[in-house]
């Protein structure tokens, strides 16, 4: 008997030949090893350890542990098929205080991880930072002094210098948004703190970080460089010009302050009104949009879900103490969609209008590809040893769509990467939620490859033209 999500691999016909289909993960969410071969603490390390801020008081530490099961890992990745895979290399594993000594048993790490993607037929695709800044940098200033993004650049030329014959794709940053505004102001994100300009410096300092690494992977001879953002499609509560106002202010604090300089070569024109006293721009220098915006080859969109918003007053009238996100504008809740375990409406489409809105905006932008796609999920094991994740089946698969149409409208949207192969360590939100086409029992550390899983797979086949695989998934394979 066919298993019963075998017929819906061929859902979509709008892909276009030679289109990628990858997965992704992140260093800090799956690596665990904490304080093993030389790694030294990020401020996640420092940020879990702070009472009550990470759910159940979980942490990093030993996640799925993959820095020992990386091998069970590639395996899973090459029983799925996917052309490439996008992970993300622990800046303390490599220079321990963020500069200084380099510790080479991190490069071995990622030297193996490498060449068993290669062995699998997998291109590897590298994010140079996701969010594991050395916390010794942290106590130095962080991102909101120049020094770090220097000393990024430093790390950068390292990991291309060991890697760089073997890897296509490098991702400088992986969003710069959540590291600035979630990290400094909302205190939501390590390193935990609550701050107007100091927030806005680090965001700026991301962005010359992207760009001093961007010239170093040149040097180095890589072959694609991008950066990865998590556009939000902002959409007003009301037609009130209160809220249109206030969606354009979010505009500001979500895409325009990454999108303006990196491909309009600007900074955004509602600053001022968006930010007030704390928009002096005086972390800046000449030269720094030169370099951010110089030529990429590929733009990573990390979405998931839209955004509605409403005109809010501020939380604190006085600009002095008032948090960078403060900006008069508030999420509102919808009430006529699924929402996943995160809380997150789900309407695809607007990944669609995303997508046409950005190439639109922003001609000079380059290629697309989708670097992080996915929903958490209520999933069970069944006592046959099963993950029957119907929603997860048709999150992906609607969003997929929203991608081709895309494509049809003529976006030049050139992959796709699931999030995520593994459930893992979801920041502050710890274990609670499931994220991956593969259950992890933290337990025991067991892989359950669930039903998005095969799904998947006979979607990625069939996108071949089953040369390996005939799209479909029985009962018996659901169990492997």
């Amino acid at each position: 008997m066919q298993h019963p999500i075998t017929d819906a691999a061929r859902a979509y016909p709008g892909l276009p030949p030679g289109f990628l289909l990858g997965a992704a993960t992140a260093s800090y969410q799956i690596e665990g090893a904490h304080d093993e071969d030389g790694r030294g603490p990020s401020i996640w390390d420092t940020y879990c350890r702070r009472p009550g801020l990470v759910a159940d008081g979980a942490s990093g530490d030993t996640a799925c542990d993959h820095y020992h099961r990386y091998r069970e890992d590639v395996a899973l990745l090459r029983d799925l098929g996917v052309d490439s895979y996008r992970f993300s290399v622990a800046w303390p594993r490599i220079r321990p205080t963020g500069s200084g000594p380099v510790e080479r048993r991190g490069l071995d790490f990622y030297d193996r991880l490498t060449d068993a993607l290669l062995t699998a037929g997998i291109s590897p695709a590298v994010t140079l930072y996701h969010w594991d800044l050395p916390q010794a940098l942290e106590d130095r200033g962080g991102w909101r002094v120049r020094e770090t993004a220097e000393r990024f650049a430093e790390y950068t030329a390292l990991v291309a210098g060991r890697l760089g014959d073997r890897v296509d794709r490098w991702i400088t940053l992986n969003e710069p948004f959540c590291s600035a505004f979630l990290g400094h102001a909302a205190a939501v994100h390590a390193p935990g703190t609550r701050e107007g300009r100091g927030a806005l410096a680090a965001a700026h300092h991301l962005l010359v970080g992207h760009g001093l690494a961007a010239s170093a992977l040149r040097a180095a001879g890589a072959r694609e460089i991008g950066i990865t953002l998590n556009p939000d499609r902002l959409l007003p509560a009301t037609d009130d010009p209160a809220d249109h106002a206030a969606v354009q202010r979010a505009e500001t604090l979500h895409n325009e302050v990454w999108f303006e300089p990196l491909f309009a070569g600007r900074y955004p024109a509602h600053e001022a009104e968006t930010w007030g006293p704390m928009a002096d721009g005086s972390f800046r220098r000449d030269g720094d949009l030169d370099l951010i915006g110089a030529p990429l080859d590929f733009v990573g969109v990390n979405y998931y879900r839209p955004l509605t918003i409403a005109d809010a007053p501020y939380t604190d009238p006085d600009p002095a103490t008032r948090t960078a996100v403060d900006i008069r504008a508030a999420e509102r809740p919808r009430d006529d969609v699924r929402h996943t375990t995160m809380g997150w409406p789900v309407a695809p489409h607007t990944l669609t209008d995303l997508l046409v809105d950005l190439t639109r905006r922003y001609p000079a932008m380059p290629p697309l590809l989708i670097t992080e796609n996915g929903s958490a999920e209520s999933d069970t094991v069944t006592p046959e040893g099963r993950v029957h994740d119907t929603d997860r089946i048709d999150y992906l698969r609607d969003h997929l769509a929203a991608v081709a149409e895309a494509v049809r409208a003529g976006v030049d949207v050139r992959g796709y990467y699931v999030w995520s192969l593994l459930d893992n360590f979801e920041w502050a939100r710890g274990y609670r939620q499931r994220f991956g086409i593969v259950r992890v029992d933290y337990a025991t550390q067991q892989r359950i490859p669930k039903d998005s899983y095969h799904w998947y797979r006979g979607l990625i086949a069939a996108h071949r033209g089953g040369r390996e695989g005939t799209g479909t998934a029985s009962g018996d394979e659901a169990t492997r």
